[in-house]
Order: C-alpha cells, then sequence, then structure tokens
C-alpha cells in the first residue's frame, strides 16, 4: 500500500529518484518492476508490474471501434513504458512521458493505494487548490453521508 507524498527531483538524465520507504515494498512485489504511463489528468502513474498486468489485459479486451475506448488505449497501453529500479533505487522515465506531463525538475509522488501518480509540482499545487476548492454541494453524489 503505498501512500503519503513525496516532493523530488529528476536528475540531468531525468531519473527519479525511488523513496527509501517504498523500495523494499517495490523489490519484493515485483522485483523492482514498473510501468510508467501517461494520465489523462497530465500527470504519470507509476504501477509495479503485477499490478498493471491485469489492468492492460482489461483495456485490450475492449473493442477498438469505440472512439473514446480507442484513444484510451492508445494513451495508456500506447504510452507505457517498462522500467526497472536500479542499484541506487532509481528508474528512468522516458522522454516522451516527461514532456507529456511537463516534467523538468521538481516533481512530486503521491502514494495511491497499488500505485503512484507523479506530477509537476506546479500541477500539483494546482491540483491541491482545485482539491479544497469545493463549494456547497460540490461533493459527488457518492460521497453523501461520508465523513472523515
Amino acid at each position: 500500500m503505498f501512500r503519503g507524498v513525496a516532493n523530488l527531483n529528476l536528475d540531468s538524465k531525468g531519473r527519479l529518484a525511488v523513496p527509501a520507504k517504498y523500495r523494499d515494498a517495490l523489490l519484493s512485489q515485483c522485483d523492482g518492476r514498473l510501468i510508467v504511463t501517461a494520465d489523462p489528468s497530465k500527470c504519470l502513474l507509476i504501477y509495479p508490474l503485477p499490478e498493471w498486468e491485469p489492468i492492460e489485459k482489461k483495456l485490450n479486451s475492449l473493442s477498438s471501434f469505440n472512439p473514446a475506448t480507442r484513444s484510451l488505449q492508445r494513451l495508456l497501453v500506447g504510452n507505457a513504458s517498462d522500467v526497472e529500479l536500479d542499484g541506487a533505487g532509481r528508474i528512468l522515465l522516458a522522454t516522451p512521458l516527461r514532456l507529456f506531463a511537463g516534467m523538468e525538475k521538481n516533481v512530486v509522488l503521491v502514494g495511491q493505494g497499488n500505485k503512484f501518480e507523479l506530477w509537476d509540482e506546479a500541477k500539483w499545487g494546482l491540483q491541491m487548490e482545485q482539491a479544497t476548492a469545493f463549494e456547497a454541494g460540490g461533493l459527488p453524489p457518492e460521497l453523501d453521508g461520508f465523513s472523515l
């Protein structure tokens, strides 16, 4: 289970040092083998390989005759990149993925349970502003009665 937010920097080669608190789990869960792909929100998704495989299988089983489905297949499966943790606990982010998400140096890694989201730091700040700007009645209906 991946939780929490970490502010990180990409190095000059586009490598991301995965925080130490996640490395052991990633090594035991997937031997450090991950999938990085594009997300419609203009961030990157990082999945342990075993978590990604059923998603990819389901996406590929959908009809490619539906234009919306085909677009999502192109985005998620077409941009999926296999990466491995190196000896220093880093992963190399492919240039096209970094460009897609507008990432240069300052990034934010966000644990989302079975995966991570990786955001450009400025875009993450905007996401947090939007997440805290609910107007009265602005919560989705499935959260009616939900309490923290």
